[in-house]
């Protein structure tokens, strides 16, 4: 699947969510398909925190993803400098773009957001964990 672009005021923009979904005016800092999977392959010391519910994390989610319910658990399993890469469903998914963005507002400096999402990772054929997820 060939990765999203778009031309908006002559100013190209690769997975970033619409201007109505993106929720400031920053650009947010992402993590391609490819390289989270190397970090994953690798064993990386980083925090991947899936910003979606508890139903859909229990679902399906991205194996070593962590997830919480409130955003007190959150803060206090993280640190500000963290290695931190979130993501929800898809490019313009609201959950991980607020949660990045809280991020940085708090002083967290090493936060990227896997804009494909659940279903970009999915859609690659890559592994899945979750109640359910169907073996092929």
């Amino acid at each position: 699947m060939p990765q999203r672009c778009r031309q908006e005021d002559n100013v190209s923009t690769v997975d970033q969510p619409r201007p109505s979904a993106a929720l400031g005016l920053e650009p947010i800092r992402t993590i391609s398909r490819d390289d989270l999977r190397a970090k994953l392959d690798n064993g990386d010391d980083f925090k991947l925190i899936m910003a979606l519910s508890r139903w859909a994390y229990d679902a399906k989610h991205i194996p070593g993803s962590l997830h919480f319910d409130t955003p007190d658990e959150l803060y206090a399993s993280i640190r500000p400098e963290d290695e931190i890469v979130v993501y929800c469903s898809n490019v313009d998914g609201l959950s991980s773009v607020a949660l990045y963005r809280d991020l940085v507002l708090r002083g967290y400096g090493n936060v990227r957001r896997y804009s494909g999402g659940l279903l970009d990772w999915e859609d690659a054929g890559l592994p899945l964990e979750g109640e359910f997820v169907t073996s092929s």
